[in-house]
């Protein structure tokens, strides 16, 4: 009989209790190459081929299975629609819409949506640079790295620099559930955009 109870209550606990293996994975990105204009909030020409090849790098047939496309909210005016622009013709292809919830300096929204979704599929989120680290360290990590200006390989929390004329529009990081961490960060290898180096960091 306490073995019955027992097995009765293990069952229970397993099915209210969220298994890590179930919780999606987030990927994230920076919006793709900017105008040198900076009244101009939008693409430019690089980053239409980097939105472009985004179409490959997480699409059907990827091995990242996206479910959730996230991106900060464009103003009335147009401002901020990069991480947008970025991300659309993946969407699309997909089927899914961009949840443009959060605007762009929310980072607790970010991590919000992140913590409620529940699958199918993992989590891309498309977003400014200078608030990456924020959002990482929103959705728990302790010693998350900063996401550099320029491009060159991150080592634990340390960025050794490739090239200062390279700026790094092209970096997934990885962050599995319970997103304590920077597990991997690789190029996007769009052709005629990135370098063909890959970039991880372990741990």
């Amino acid at each position: 009989m306490l073995f019955y109870i027992s097995l009765v209550a293990l069952l229970t606990f397993l099915q209210v209790t969220p298994i890590a293996a179930d919780r999606p994975t987030v990927y994230i990105i920076r919006h793709g190459e900017k105008p040198s204009d900076p009244e101009d909030s939008g693409l430019n020409a690089d980053g239409f081929k980097r939105a472009e090849c985004l179409r490959d790098v997480f699409g059907i047939h990827s091995p990242y299975n996206i479910g959730y496309i996230i991106a900060p909210r464009p103003n009335r005016y147009g401002d901020h629609r990069r991480s947008f622009e970025t991300v659309l013709p993946l969407a699309i292809d997909l089927g899914l819409p961009v949840d443009l919830s959060c605007k762009r300096n929310q980072v607790r929204c970010v991590a919000g949506l992140v913590r409620d979704f529940d699958g199918p599929g993992n989590i891309l989120i498309s977003w400014r640079h200078g608030r990456i680290q924020e959002i990482v360290e929103e959705l728990g990590a302790d010693d998350a790295p900063e996401y550099p200006d320029e491009r060159g390989v991150m080592l634990g929390s340390q960025l050794q620099r490739r090239s200062q004329d390279m700026d790094s529009f092209d970096l997934i990081w990885t962050a599995p559930f319970p997103y304590e961490e920077i597990t991997d960060i690789r190029s996007e290898g769009c052709p005629g955009l990135d370098t063909e180096v890959l970039l991880t960091v372990q741990g």
